[in-house]
This record gives structure tokens, sequence and C-alpha cells, in this order.
């Protein structure tokens, strides 16, 4: 058996905690479902747990050990993410009011941006490569079977927690959408909020250290 019920538990309270932890992410999906509705705030959602592929992935394979050990490599990724963030921040800053309608499946390119744009935030994170690479190992253990295979199963529950926070962050913010919709102030008010949150996570990034 890869794992005890127990360890598991342990695992998915931490991550469910760490995923409701302010941050670029949930942030991003905040004020996503606030403006343009709570299912358009799952889908940023569903980016970004398919970007924790990505580092699941990097750390069973070893190539998260890069940006851990590579100064050169943690610092460009550390540029792009901070320059994507300081490009959303932009977006939000001049974002004019919107008149805000029920959100359908017609605009089928603006759920598809989202989702790619969760990816992008995700991926271009190396802070949560090397967070990956210093959290999972931690519940994983030789004597238990393949490590690989544990690192997947652990990367997978992640993701799990991080859906569930994050989609329930979606429909707790859609729940002052219609607050938004009589209120221009309100909506420049947010984007406003969450460009300087996203100028502060660029600097945050660009400083880090491995």
């Amino acid at each position: 058996m890869l794992f005890d019920v127990d360890l598991l538990a342990a695992f998915s309270l931490t991550a469910l905690l760490l995923a409701y932890a302010p941050g670029p992410d949930n942030i991003f999906v905040l004020t996503q479902a606030a403006l343009k509705g709570p299912w358009k705030g799952v889908m940023v959602t569903l980016g970004l747990c398919t970007g924790l592929i990505v580092h699941t992935t990097g750390v069973a394979l070893g190539v998260a050990v890069v940006f851990q050990t590579s100064p050169t490599a943690f610092t460009l990724l550390a540029v792009v993410g901070a320059l994507y963030l300081l490009y959303l921040a932009w977006g939000a800053w001049r974002a004019a009011p919107e008149t805000l309608t029920d959100p359908t499946m017609d605009d089928r390119g603006e759920w598809g941006r989202l989702y790619l744009r969760g990816i992008i935030m995700n991926v271009t994170n190396p802070k949560v490569a090397i967070f990956f690479l210093a959290f999972l190992p931690q519940f994983t253990a030789p004597e238990r079977g393949n490590l690989a295979m544990q690192l997947f199963i652990l990367g997978t529950v992640f993701m799990l927690c991080a859906l569930l926070a994050f989609s329930s962050i979606a429909f707790a913010a859609g729940s002052i959408r219609p607050w938004l919709r009589t209120s221009n102030r309100g909506q420049i008010l947010l984007n406003r909020v969450a460009a300087l949150v996203f100028v502060g996570l660029a600097l945050t990034l660009l400083t880090a250290q491995q």
C-alpha cells in the first residue's frame, strides 16, 4: 500500500490550507469570478490545476531540481512569471466597467483564454516548482514502493484540493456579482485592487530566493 489513510488525510488538510492562503492564483480566480461569473472562475481554476500537472511531472522526473540548483534557470522563469503578472496588472488597472450579463457557453473564446491564462500563471511561477520539490517528497518513503508513483498520487491529491478550494472561492466571489452589475465604481475598485496585488506579487517573485 503506497499510503495509509492518516497520511493522506494529513496531506490533504495541509494542501487545502495552502490553497486558501492568499496568492496570485486564488486572487485571480476571485476577481475573474466576481466580474465574469463563478463558472469562469472555475475555468481559470481548471487552467491552474492543469499547470500543477506540469509541476508534479517535473518533480517526479527530477526536472524541478534544475530550478533549485540553477540560479539562471530560476531567475529566467521568475522574470517571465513576473512580467506576466505585470501584464495582468496593467490590464486590470486599465479595465473599464463592463455591462455584466449572465455568462453563456457562446463566448467560447473567452473560456479558452481564461483556461490558458490559468495554465500560464501557474507554470511560469518557479516558486511552485520549488515548493512541490520541497513539499511532496516529505510524504513519500522508498519502502512504500515506486517513488515517482507516490509523487504523482500526491500531486493529484493536491490538484483535487486546489480545485475544491479555488472553486469555492469562485462561487463565493460570484455572490457579489449582482452588486457589481449596478456599481461601476465597485468594478473599477475591484480591478484596481487586483492590479495592485498583481504588482506586489510580481515584485515578490522578482526578489524571491531559491
